[in-house]
């Protein structure tokens, strides 16, 4: 519905006499005939219905419940389970529904128009079933979209995790939602709620906001799914759905403000007065107009100016439908109170009460369909004018929904097979058949046993071919009847064409050399430039690393992660073929002389980038990867300073969670986690405690190791954590840095550092913190930049530094019984380990 304006009325009787029909008119016609349905709520994998905050989920298995007869399953091999939770648990998450197959839900729709689809999840243990459902990897579908993709329901906050979207069902009949594992894995849910929605809840239309800050209007935002990232009650507290007429979940906006001190709560305990042609109850309930977040200035106007900051993580290059409430509580009358409206701090409107409402305290809104760029992070801000009577500005609140473009067709869900077929069929071949079928399943039966006999670990050494074989390590392999596993054949380069690519592994081409061996700089035949690393030709040193890397590179895909090509091992070689990264490692643009200086704001942003790779290594990907290798020279950066982490060789997969892997301590001297050097027990936190190195790399512009350096100030971490603490960090601070960095942003940077390196892993964050407190340093840096000569100005970062004292951490070195023997480290130099570490022997560390 399109807004009402009312800039020719003047006369506040007339305003009010206008207004009081107009509400006493639309207040009957609008959503006063919509009452909450009771179909679909369904608790899965159960007979019994659970009652949970207005709605009663009906358990799938009760069929009589004339509910639960209007839905039916598809597909094969569904399995109910419960869990072995305590009875404190709600009822609603102690059973699931398995799939290990395709499958999907079937609904009646009788009534066209907009449909709240609710999944949830909460993955628990359960002796019915041999797994723990956070190891469920599957994708989500419904006609023509693909709700949930690669999703997994491992979660560190032991709560549910619910999914919510909007779509328009515009052709009552049978509604479906497709439950689809991933390669072996199996999906689940344990409750679905699908019911109609209001039908004016969502418009069609609203201004598209791309990512340089243009606007035109967009239409068609019914034809899209909606799911729902964000919603927020700005200002106030959280509201569950039992207090929401739409029984959504509202979240305060405490973990999303970037400049809490400058924010003014503000609430009211009067109801607002809905008028549904500007915002209904259905739109957002009472409460989130009962309070909101007002800039918190003096009533002067000498008062500096600033603007109230929200961040979001969002997809990057995908496009949100994004919705702003307001509802006038603090200005002292209407049509007085005008302020702008930020998105991405490209895109600014007026928001101006008086062309929506004519009188405080009705709620209002405005939508806009938002492209996100390519930082993952999108900021909504309000900020002052000059010409408003009151220079204040307010938000109540805020919901971000990512619009999900058509899929393609669904997936195709198994029937029960026709048995009648292989009747026919073993009926008319008769006996032969029969016989041969027999005959190779003995022989598959005897050959799995042989393969078992030898199979004595993961990888099994190979033996090498000698040179001029064109036989490979993976046909030696198969040979000798033990393919290598998640070897990915169609990433194979011929030898041929690496040749022509590196002119024979030219000298003149070698760009670096690491513990596998030496890389070189290639370009294939179509111009695509590439990496190329390649192993000391005949050793067999350095395959399981070799079949790591491959197994790992060629599942997953990440901006921030080097992409693999290709690999070769042809000829006793053993060959990686990266995408090219143009200006080489961070450790080259921190430490070397003939490459230009860093700024600070760029080694944020490489900072962030690294981290949203080793993210999505431990959460995003199929079961979890730890790297194990995360320092400076793992980080490639591409032609636009793009951060990718790389070097994926001493990696371990599998699911992560509060649990650890057993194993021989490996890894780079300097980056070590100190708790995995005792325990020998590898949590993702150790990735953790080697990027809080390289943070105070890319502030000190040091190696984490430097032996030309006396006692103390040999380990980095710990140097730098005792400068920390005697309160002299800013000496060791990177001298062509000074001036640059904003105190705050500083203060920030080493506070997550800090964090990082904390001793025990307990204590560490996770990436998703890490991520999070580095876009604020960046936010800061980026708003500091940005700051007027009036405004306020911290004084000396490190004269305001206060950060928690943290332990120092203990030195880990090995004594040995005889000399100390030398350890070379990243930047070419030697140190002897009893200068290092003091506890242990690390057998493979590089």
């Amino acid at each position: 519905m399109e807004k009402l304006r009312f800039h020719q009325v003047h006369t506040p009787l007339f305003a009010l006499l206008f207004f009081l029909l107009q509400f006493s008119s639309l207040q009957f016609l609008s959503m006063a005939d919509y009452s909450l349905p009771d179909k679909y709520f369904i608790n899965c994998g159960s007979a019994t219905n659970v009652y949970n905050g207005q709605r009663n989920f009906i358990g799938d298995l009760n069929s009589s419940d004339s509910t639960s007869n209007s839905i039916s399953f598809t597909g094969q091999k569904r399995v109910a389970i419960e869990s072995n939770l305590s009875s404190t648990a709600s009822p609603l998450y102690q059973t699931a529904r398995v799939f290990l197959h395709n499958a999907s839900y079937e609904f009646d729709i009788d009534t066209n128009g907009i449909y709240f689809v609710r999944l949830h999840f909460f993955a628990f243990s359960s002796p019915s079933t041999p797994t723990n459902l956070s190891t469920a990897l599957f994708d989500v579908w419904t006609s023509g979209f693909s709700l949930l993709r690669n999703f997994t329901a491992k979660n560190s906050s032991d709560s549910p995790i619910i999914k919510e979207f909007l779509l328009s069902i515009l052709n009552p009949g049978k509604f479906k939602v497709y439950f689809v594992p991933r390669g072996s894995s199996f999906a689940f849910v344990n409750a679905i709620e699908v019911f109609h929605a209001p039908d004016n809840l969502i418009d069609d239309t609203a201004r598209h906001v791309t990512a340089a800050g243009s606007t035109s209007n967009s239409t068609g935002v019914l034809s899209k799914a909606l799911h729902t990232i964000y919603r927020i009650n700005v200002g106030g507290p959280k509201v569950t759905p039992e207090n929401d007429t739409l029984l959504r979940n509202w979240v305060p906006d405490s973990d999303y403000i970037y400049n809490p001190d400058k924010a003014k709560h503000v609430d009211q305990s009067s109801s607002p007065s809905y008028n549904p042609a500007y915002a209904s109850q259905y739109t957002a309930p009472a409460i989130v107009y009962q309070t909101a977040q007002m800039m918190d200035i003096n009533s002067t106007r000498q008062a500096d100016f600033f603007n109230l900051t929200w961040g979001f993580n969002v997809s990057r290059n995908a496009r949100h439908l994004v919705r702003v409430h307001f509802c006038d509580i603090v200005g002292a009358s209407a049509n007085v109170l005008r302020f702008n409206l930020y998105i991405y701090s490209r895109f600014s409107t007026v928001i101006d009460s008086y062309d929506y409402v004519v009188l405080l305290n009705i709620p209002f809104y405005d939508k806009f369909v938002v492209d996100s760029d390519d930082s993952g992070t999108m900021n909504i801000s309000i900020g002052p004018r000059n010409d408003s009577s009151e220079i204040k500005a307010y938000l109540n609140g805020l919901e971000i929904m990512e619009i999900l473009e058509t899929s393609g067709s669904v997936p195709t869900v198994s029937g029960p097979k026709n048995k009648h077929v292989l009747l026919v069929v073993v009926s008319v071949l008769g006996g032969l058949v029969l016989i041969c079928i027999l005959a190779v399943g003995f022989f598959l039966v005897f050959k799995c046993r042989k393969q078992k006999s030898v199979e004595n670990s993961d990888w099994s050494p190979i033996p090498v071919f000698g040179v001029g074989s064109t036989h490979s390590r993976a046909t030696e392999r198969t040979i000798n009847g033990s393919t290598p596993p998640n070897f990915n054949l169609a990433l194979k380069v011929p030898l041929a064409e690496i040749l022509s690519a590196t002119n024979n592994f030219d000298t003149r081409l070698l760009i670096g050399k690491g513990g596998f061996g030496n890389v070189y700089r290639g370009t294939f035949r179509n111009s695509q430039k590439i990496a190329v690393k390649r192993s000391e030709p005949g050793s067999n040193q350095g395959f399981p690393e070799f079949q790591t890397e491959i197994m790992v590179l060629s599942k997953i895909r990440h901006r921030h992660l080097v992409s693999l090509i290709g690999y070769c091992e042809e000829r006793s070689e053993m060959i990686l073929v990266y995408e090219f990264m143009e200006k080489g490692t961070l450790k080259d643009h921190l430490y070397a002389s003939d490459v230009p200086r860093l700024s600070w704001k760029q080694r944020l942003e490489i900072c962030i980038g690294a981290a949203r790779g080793l993210q999505y290594l431990h959460k995003g990907s199929a079961g979890g990867i730890i790297h194990r290798d995360v320092k400076s020279t793992n980080i490639l950066l591409d032609e636009h300073y793009v951060a990718k982490v790389a070097d994926f060789g001493l990696s371990k997969t599998g699911p992560l969670d509060d649990t650890h892997v057993s194993t021989i301590v490996k890894g780079t001297f300097g980056y070590l986690d100190p708790e995995y050097i005792r325990s020998q027990q590898l949590t993702e936190k150790s990735d953790v405690y080697a990027f809080g190195v390289v943070l105070l790399e890319v502030l000190c512009a040091r190696p984490a190791i430097n032996a030309m350096l006396s006692g103390k100030q040999v380990n980095l971490a710990e140097w730098a954590m005792l400068c920390k603490k005697e309160g002299s960090l800013e000496e060791i601070v990177d001298p062509s840095l000074k001036g640059q960095i904003d105190p705050n942003s500083q203060r920030r940077f080493i506070e997550t550092a800090e964090k990082c390196l904390q001793e025990f892993s307990a204590d560490r964050p996770t990436m998703d913190d890490v991520v999070w407190d580095l876009e604020y340093a960046l936010q800061l840096q980026q708003t500091a930049m940005r700051r007027e000569p009036h405004e306020d100005s911290a004084v000396d970062g490190f004269a305001g530094l206060s950060l928690p004292n943290g332990q120092r951490f203990p030195s880990f070195s090995i004594t040995m019984d005889g000399n100390d023997m030398p350890v070379m480290m990243d930047d070419g130099s030697y140190v002897k380990e009893c200068d290092v570490f003091t506890q242990m022997k690390i057998d493979d560390a590089r």
